[in-house]
């Protein structure tokens, strides 16, 4: 791990200036002297950001890009995905999660949560790649089987949490109320507290599972889950897209963050989260890809521009949602909702050297009026030259550095030939 300078890049709330990293972290913010660091790098064409936080997603699921397109949540996770998964084991989990991740690096994001399954596997991908992850083992109570993934998930906090030079954090992961109902939710929150970690679930995804749970509880899922004691944890909620003021104002007293999935929420056709009801009422928002079979791509520059444009669209109000606020979502925001806010998501002394640059060098990003607009109006993952993790430079000039991205595509690819057969 060399310390290292960026000479005049264009910062965040600073504009050009440099920033030295050294021992993993963030030592400088402004005027650096180029003799005490063992590496320069002259930034002065790049913004220097701080690497996004896709704080929602089921990293293996690449292996199902596109095999399920155009069908509504229901069919698409029962008729589809579900049949699939079932052909998912160890080997496969890890190759899927290493093309996520040769993705998700490439594409500028140092940070992302998974809730999925085999999550020893994910691990070991995050510990190899040198990504920081936010990992739980999801718990699905329908059918048989509950009480050993339980087992799973406290085996796997146990194991992992704070390895890979303390990269990997750890969670649990109720799937949602319709699959882990308050009886088996209430094992979960014991462990929770047991374990001393946040919860993350989906809640309010689709319109049909607010209608059943009306006709099941009486009330929403938001509020079956405060009374069922979830927001008593820390909790990141992903979705919440059919939610309404009463269900906001309950998100917002317990300081529930939520993970915002616009690509995801809009090709299922489940609708466009009340993103700025739920910022006006203080609520952390980050923003998330899901998985690669409901988006089909982990690119967090397009979460960013969507973002920065449906709520415009819906609301009709071209001042909802600016720039900023959408990169906020997806940097210092974003590391806040996973509860990850004193260690990365700015560019600040202390932080961890969690790092991007995007090369500004280019017909779409000329001329520089406005950098921020830029990047979340234009910017493409393509622009992502270089990408720092821990202070340790994992993509370099577009091109990783450790991974093997050929053989990664190889086996993956595979891997999802094998579940089709």
């Amino acid at each position: 791990m060399k310390s290292v300078l960026f000479e005049d890049a264009w910062v965040p709330g600073h504009g050009q200036t440099d920033v030295g990293v050294r021992d993993g972290r963030i030592d400088l913010v402004g005027t650096g002297n180029a003799e005490t660091y063992e590496r320069v790098i002259e930034a002065g064409k790049y913004a220097l950001m701080p690497g996004f936080v896709n704080t929602h997603g089921h990293a293996s699921m690449t292996l199902l890009r596109s095999v399920a397109d155009d069908l509504p949540l229901k069919e698409w996770l029962e008729q589809r995905i579900w049949p699939l998964e079932d052909k998912l084991d160890e080997h496969r989990v890890y190759w899927g999660t290493m093309l996520a991740i040769t993705e998700m690096l490439k594409g500028g994001t140092t940070t992302f949560t998974d809730m999925y399954f085999y999550m020893d596997a994910v691990a070991r991908a995050v510990e190899e790649t040198g990504i920081r992850a936010v990992l739980s083992r999801g718990l699905v109570a329908l059918g048989p089987g509950f009480d050993q993934a339980l087992a799973e998930g406290r085996k796997f906090v146990q194991t992992w949490k704070g390895k890979a030079q303390g990269r990997i954090n750890t969670h649990l992961g109720p799937h949602a109320p319709y699959t882990c109902p308050p009886p088996h939710l209430s094992k979960v929150m014991d462990l929770a507290t047991e374990l001393q970690i946040p919860l993350q679930i989906h809640i309010s995804e689709a319109p049909g599972e607010v209608e059943d749970s009306f006709q099941q509880y009486g009330k929403s899922p938001v509020a079956v889950m405060e009374d069922a004691g979830l927001f008593d944890f820390p909790v990141l909620a992903a979705h919440c897209v059919n939610i309404d003021g009463a269900d906001i104002d309950i998100l917002a007293n317990h300081d529930v963050r939520v993970a915002h999935n616009p690509t995801s929420n809009l090709k299922l056709g489940n609708g466009i989260a009340p993103i700025p009801a739920l910022l006006k009422k203080g609520v952390t928002v980050g923003l998330g890809t899901d998985g690669a079979a409901s988006n089909n791509n982990l690119n967090m520059l397009e979460e960013i521009h969507l973002a920065a444009l449906i709520h415009k669209g819906v609301g009709n109000d071209p001042t909802l949602i600016s720039a900023s606020q959408a990169l906020d979502m997806a940097t210092g925001m974003g590391a806040r909702a996973v509860f990850l806010e004193d260690e990365i998501g700015a560019v600040r002394e202390g932080l961890k050297a969690d790092l991007i640059l995007i090369d500004l060098d280019k017909p779409h990003l000329t001329p520089r009026h406005e950098i921020e607009a830029h990047i979340a109006y234009s910017a493409q993952a393509g622009d992502v030259s270089l990408v720092m993790v821990d202070g340790n430079i994992l993509v370099e000039n577009g091109e990783l550095t450790g991974i093997d991205e050929e053989r990664v595509m190889f086996e993956a690819a595979r891997c999802a030939r094998e579940m089709k057969e």
